[in-house]
């Protein structure tokens, strides 16, 4: 049962950051308009659509979590070909590679899925702390996530703790020259504004935050 839960789970949580991403469309595509291309907001909602109309046709009772990261990684690159769609589907199957060695959606899988996610993201789009992009926003969730690992913290508080490094990540951009994508064009322009990409990444932490802490407390709580 564990498995099939933990399926559905999944399924829930990128419901959840679909309707995030959806509310905030407009505010990403204007943070993107200052550096960028002005589009950040609808491919992201293009992308994470795609991922919950592949979702649905699903039968989720028989498929494991890792199953369901392997879709939303096929669906999400199908819906966003160009820059958003290759770094946040090498993410998801990134997710789906360490899910394979434990199904259960255990806080400690939680932050292994969060790791496995920047690691992705690194590697498809060869950044680094810095470079203002999402990184910025995911790689400090990576380390609050791994240190609350270490200390064996319950899922909530490693969740508030991978959320608040986001955050302070993505604000962070706001000082910082662009050196990677369309806003490396900028240089110093690109000085005073929020990357899209680390503000959607704070959008996405934020949905799993609620998946995952507030809706495991709850069910530990029946």
């Amino acid at each position: 049962m564990m498995s099939e839960s933990a399926a559905r789970h999944l399924s829930r949580m990128f419901h959840r950051i679909s309707v995030a991403i959806a509310a905030e469309k407009d505010r990403l595509s204007d943070l993107d308009g200052a550096i960028g291309d002005a589009d950040h907001g609808i491919t992201m909602v293009l992308g994470f659509t795609a991922v919950n109309g592949e979702l649905a046709k699903l039968d989720l009772d028989h498929m494991l979590p890792s199953e369901v990261f392997t879709s939303a990684a096929t669906a999400f690159l199908n819906a966003v070909g160009a820059s958003t769609g290759p770094l946040y589907a090498t993410a998801f199957r990134r997710a789906a590679q360490v899910l394979k060695e434990d199904e259960h959606l255990s806080a400690a899988d939680q932050a292994a899925i969060v790791e496995a996610m920047t690691a992705g993201i690194r590697e498809r789009g060869k950044g680094q702390r810095g470079d203002k992009t999402m990184l910025d926003a995911w790689i400090p969730a990576t380390e609050a996530a791994v240190t609350a690992r270490a200390r064996a913290a319950g899922s909530l508080e490693m969740w508030t703790s991978i959320l608040e490094a986001a955050e302070t990540g993505a604000n962070s951009t706001r000082s910082m020259v662009a050196t990677r994508g369309r806003a490396a064009r900028l240089g110093e322009r690109s000085l005073g504004h929020i990357d899209p990409g680390a503000a959607s990444a704070v959008i996405i932490l934020r949905a799993m935050k609620e998946t995952f802490a507030v809706d495991t407390v709850r069910e530990q709580d029946r």
